[in-house]
């Protein structure tokens, strides 16, 4: 599935914002955010398909995009959905502590509403403007996570760790044999001649599904898009959460324990933090470019990136998304250049830039609008993901000299407390 999904502003709740905290969480934010177009760019100017199967291009994938997938295999994907995760959770743990000490009665009430309004951004997103939305996973996996809330933070990491190890046990049983049977000479004989065939079906049914989309994105209306998610994918919103419910789900919950140690306010000891982390980012990239690699020298056949993007890679992420949270939350304090300035407004104003970012999409690709659907390569597509960071980087600092928040985190409030709020700063 395409990585997406803002963490919530908690600034709304918070009387008295704990402030290197926060600008740990939204310098991390501020750099995901970015990542996630880089990663969904393929899904949104190409077939979705082609998002971890770059057979379902439209346009030619040479070598050198056979190349540029490896490259983002092993860089991005998973890793920033994966930071979002870890971030929701501190995210969930900084609010509850900071309506402990105010005394605030009502925190699971006002979580469920901030989470069921979530849920309907996520669904109204999926069906009209991308089926790669993630948010409502995001909501559902939240309120998982509330019933481990007031967890200590040693059962939280261990529950979380274990959580996670049994994803990748389903992911190795569920999306790895496939490939291993149609792809390898393990599938091979006699014996595995009913379940290749399936296989050959299965794939045959998405290829299908995918032509079907082409029709529609190249020669449809926007109104046959809707229907067609609403008339085709109508739960698949509900279906995509519990495939990655042992993914996201043990990183919340991870999130919740790594903000109760102090990672996002300094309370570890830093040079031990950084070797570790740099242990786990190094060993962790490695072992994920030998399975890309791997992957590459089949053929990115089907089964084969569908294996690696859900199987063999789940468990190696682990590392490299603690990892880089680490890195990037000792980085922060000392981060005040410009850029450091405004990766932080735009990790502020992640909602409003990732559902931003789709309508963005849409007018650039759909063939109601910029008409660019299946027409360009993957190193084009990455120049058009170059085009969105800065476009977010250029407009999130601006708006928040003179609002004090997003557009859409201010609407998400207003509907959450059932009242107006005042957006525009006062002078």
């Amino acid at each position: 599935m395409p990585t997406s999904a803002p963490l919530p502003d908690h600034r709304e709740a918070l009387p008295v914002a704990a402030p290197q905290r926060l600008s740990s969480l939204d310098f991390i934010r501020g750099i995901a955010v970015l990542g996630i177009l880089v990663a969904n760019v393929v899904g949104f100017g190409q077939p979705l398909l082609a998002y971890m199967w770059p057979g379902a291009f439209l346009t030619p994938h040479g070598e050198g995009s056979d190349w540029l997938w490896v490259a983002q295999f092993v860089l991005v994907d998973g890793k920033m959905r994966g930071l979002f995760s870890l971030l929701f959770g501190a995210g969930l743990a900084l609010m509850a502590e900071k309506a402990g000490e105010d005394g605030r009665v009502g925190l699971m009430s006002l979580q469920l509403r901030r989470l069921g309004w979530l849920l309907l951004f996520g669904l109204l997103h999926f069906y009209f403007l991308w089926r790669g939305d993630i948010l409502v996973l995001y909501a559902l996996m939240g309120m998982a996570a509330l019933l481990f809330l007031h967890w200590p933070r040693m059962n939280l990491l261990v529950m979380g760790t274990l959580l996670y190890v049994l994803g990748m046990v389903i992911n190795m049983a569920l999306m790895a044999s496939p490939f291993l049977i149609a792809e390898t000479s393990l599938g091979a004989g006699e014996a595995m001649a009913e379940a290749r065939a399936s296989l050959v079906t299965a794939e045959q049914a998405a290829i299908a599904r995918s032509a079907v989309e082409t029709a529609i994105m190249t020669s449809g209306s926007y109104a046959d898009f809707v229907a067609h998610n609403l008339r085709q994918y109508l739960t698949a919103p509900f279906t995509n959460a519990l495939l990655y419910l042992f993914e996201t789900l043990p990183l919340m919950l991870i999130g919740m324990a790594l903000y109760r140690y102090g990672l996002f306010s300094g309370g570890l000891d830093a040079v031990r933090l950084r070797w570790w982390s740099w242990a786990g980012v190094v060993l962790g990239s490695l072992a994920t470019l030998a399975v890309a690699l791997w992957i590459k020298a089949t053929g990115l056949t089907y089964w084969g990136t569908i294996a690696a993007f859900m199987a063999f890679s789940h468990l190696l992420r682990l590392p490299v998304i603690l990892g880089l949270a680490a890195l990037l939350a000792l980085a922060a304090p000392s981060a005040q250049g410009w850029l450091a300035r405004r990766l932080r407004a735009a990790g502020q104003m992640a909602f409003s830039n990732y559902l931003g970012t789709s309508v963005v999409m849409v007018l650039v690709f759909h063939p109601w609008a910029g008409g660019l659907w299946g027409k360009l390569t993957r190193p084009e597509l990455y120049l058009v993901a170059l085009g969105g960071c800065v476009l977010m980087l250029t407009w999130s600092q601006p708006w928040l000299v003179r609002f004090r928040f997003g557009p859409l985190e201010w609407l998400w409030r207003c509907l959450t407390y059932g009242r107006l709020f005042p957006l525009r700063r006062e002078d």
